[in-house]
């Protein structure tokens, strides 16, 4: 694909673009367990595993026709086949944003920015996690600021995305100086620190899989 043309998505792209995703997470499976072993139960990477396997299949056999449509198939999904906090989290992730949204056909940067920003309202007001926690939050929300930002700047999507993984690489870098504030981790207390958390580590993986994507990565 294009990075000089592309600034919005098809429905069906949409769709691509995430099987590609689910793809790239899944090969992560072996660094998220040994990310979460560190510090938490170590069943962070079977789990996202098992939730865009899932997602993939369905995306695959849904009729897929509209951007919404995308977005809660992955998140139901995850929600159905995951169970625990990193379901309901991750699951919200995707649907959280598109509540209330008018059926698009199309995804460019200002919406997918205000889909996420959403999203991240949304998996605050669910697991109650702020930036600094220690969640999966620590890299959503700096990737949300870059998006917005890279948004009101009329960035290309590409480069929109570009800014959301660094964004998002930056926060899994400082999830390792914070004091775990939810599940097991939090036990642990001042041992924690120096440990990247395996859901941040995850959402990085997402923005540069659809970073990828859109880059031509798909074609690699």
């Amino acid at each position: 694909m294009s990075t000089q043309i592309v600034n919005s998505l098809t429905a069906n792209q949409v769709k691509d673009m995430f099987l590609y995703v689910g793809e790239k997470v899944v090969e992560s499976k072996p660094l998220l367990t040994k990310i979460d072993s560190a510090i938490g139960d170590g069943d962070h990477g079977i789990g996202m595993s098992v939730g865009f396997t899932k997602a993939d299949e369905n995306l695959k056999v849904n009729d897929i026709s509209t951007v919404n449509d995308v977005f809660k198939t992955i998140g139901m999904s995850m929600i159905s086949s995951m169970g625990g906090a990193s379901g309901v989290i991750f699951g919200t992730m995707f649907v959280g944003g598109i509540k209330g949204l008018d059926a698009k056909e199309t995804l460019d940067l200002p919406l997918l920015a205000e889909i996420f920003e959403k999203a991240l309202v949304a998996i605050k007001t669910r697991g109650k996690a702020e930036l600094g926690d220690k969640t999966m939050i620590d890299a959503f929300q700096p990737a949300v600021e870059a998006l917005k930002a890279s948004a009101a700047n009329n960035d290309s999507f590409v480069e929109g995305l570009r800014k959301a993984e660094l964004a998002a690489l930056e926060g899994v870098e400082a999830s390792k100086d914070y004091i775990a504030k939810f599940g097991r981790a939090k036990s642990l207390g001042e041992r924690a620190v120096g440990h990247q958390d395996a859901g941040a580590t995850t959402v990085s993986i997402i923005f540069r899989s659809m970073k990828e994507w859109v880059e031509g990565g798909d074609n690699e």
